[in-house]
């Protein structure tokens, strides 16, 4: 039998219970099956520690423990482990790690619940991130890695990302708008190339933003668009209305992307990439003509950073050392948008709403602070789930629009209809930790249907920032 906890529940009665403090043990390594064990369970007991939800390769496990000198030591399928990046010394047990708990810390009695630590708990990650400096990179090292990286996407081109076999799919410029969000959501897709038959050309793209600014137009008291139009409206009636009303959203002077960005299948990936980070689009369609006209296009793949990121990871598969900067770790990097310190005023703030914001509140935020997802959160911060631009095409899904006030739901009943929806491996919120490496968090990126990873503090989930795709690339190529 394994122990429900250590120190924890046998007590005799009539004897005063010993003050205990819950630590929060992390093994960040991964592994099938991870136990603890230590000189809190006299090295006779193996504690089983759970995976995080949203980060399998990170196991924890909660334990309350008399203030002292604690050793500790992992036991990862099979093989007995410690974990050098954390305080460690030779015993009699081998190579342990070790923890010190001091008196005066806030204690708590054993019944409280490890499943809600206040920030007055030590965990002890937090232990060892003060008790040893973070990793820094040296200029040389950070520029050699950005020009080699840069050169490698320099040297290839989009023809790489094409696939041997894909389906992709553009819509009618004359077909109704709402039949073209029901075809995004029915396809998982956020975007979509838009052909114009009469010009014989791909004239623009349809995007989920399309979707919010309608939507947001519909609740519009003085909107002329009805939702009986919007039901025969096409699309090409709505780019040329977009036009207009991009000039008066909330004040915002934003012109929002109104022609088509593509690349050819033989400009450079380093091309594609800056098409993808200056337009501010998810994708950017490949598109190949035989003619120097450009009459006759064939679309030949939609380009994600997601597939150029693949490319970078196989090149230097086998090389990783000549890029240094994959072995950093993300929180001793400039990449992403961070939770600030207490003290700290600069820097891009991080948007987070809590679950019972109104759904209105959350497409004007991912408006007007030009994101694309935002975190949502409890009272304590910690991470409950993602709203994401291309979360609002559920609304497609049985005219759900017509039969929502967008300041009467909430979030949580927005996410309801979309659970299925954009979701990896049946989890929607893709986190990391602050210790992760570039390398582990590119690798994760990768995955198809990531766009976004949210930077959480292991145990608790409390949200410390997120890292995108745009993010990576716009640190490999110091843009």
């Amino acid at each position: 039998m394994f122990a429900s906890g250590p120190e924890t529940g046998h007590e005799n009665r009539g004897v005063s219970r010993p003050l205990l403090v819950p630590m929060r043990f992390i093994w960040p390594y991964g592994g099938s099956r991870v136990f603890l064990t230590g000189s809190f369970t006299r090295w006779s007991e193996h504690i089983p520690m759970s995976p995080m939800e949203g980060c399998p390769t990170v196991f924890q496990v909660i334990c309350s423990l008399s203030p002292g000198y604690h050793q500790f030591k992992f036991f990862v399928d099979g093989e007995w482990r410690h974990d050098e990046r954390q305080p460690f010394v030779n015993s009699n047990y081998g190579v342990v790690n070790t923890v010190f708990i001091a008196r005066e810390l806030d204690v708590v009695s054993p019944s409280l619940s490890p499943e809600a630590p206040s920030r007055s708990h030590m965990d002890v990650d937090d232990v060892f991130i003060r008790s040893e400096p973070v990793p820094t990179i040296s200029d040389a090292d950070l520029e050699v890695s950005r020009q080699r990286a840069a050169t490698f996407l320099s040297r290839h081109t989009a023809y790489e990302l094409l696939p041997d076999s894909s389906k992709v799919i553009a819509l009618d410029v004359n077909i109704a708008v709402k039949q073209a969000f029901h075809i995004l959501h029915e396809q998982g897709i956020p975007m979509a190339p838009l052909w114009d038959s009469f010009k014989g050309q791909f004239v623009g793209v349809l995007s989920a933003l399309d979707f919010i600014l309608i939507l947001r137009e519909l609740g519009n008291h003085g909107s002329n668009l009805t939702e009986e139009e919007l039901e025969t409206h096409t699309i090409s009636a709505w780019k040329e209305g977009k036009v207009h009303l991009s000039r008066q959203i909330d004040g915002n002077a934003r012109s929002y992307p109104r022609c088509l960005v593509p690349a050819g299948p033989y400009d450079s990936l380093k091309d594609v990439v800056l098409k993808i980070l200056r337009s501010k689009v998810a994708m950017v369609p490949i598109i190949h003509s035989a003619s120097q006209d450009g009459s006759f296009p064939q679309l030949l793949n939609l380009a994600t950073l997601s597939e150029v990121l693949k490319c970078i990871l196989r090149h230097f598969k086998h090389s990783s050392s000549s890029l240094p900067i994959l072995q950093q770790p993300v929180c001793s990097i400039p990449l992403g948008t961070w939770v600030p310190k207490i003290g700290e005023s600069n820097g891009q703030l991080l948007a987070m709403l809590r679950p019972n914001a109104s759904l209105g509140a959350a497409l004007s935020l991912l408006v007007q602070a030009d994101v694309s997802s935002i975190p949502i959160v409890d009272e304590n911060d910690s991470l409950l789930d993602v709203y994401s631009r291309s979360d609002i095409t559920a609304l497609a899904k049985d005219k759900a629009y017509a039969q929502i006030r967008l300041d009467e739901m909430s979030i949580h009943q927005a996410l309801q209809l979309c659970q299925d929806a954009n979701s990896i491996n049946g989890q929607r919120c893709q986190m990391c930790l602050r210790s992760d490496t570039l390398h582990k968090v590119m690798e994760r990126l990768a995955s198809p249907g990531v766009r976004r990873l949210v930077i959480v503090e292991a145990g608790s989930k409390r949200v410390e920032g997120i890292i995108s795709l745009s993010d990576v690339f716009r640190f490999l190529l110091g843009v």
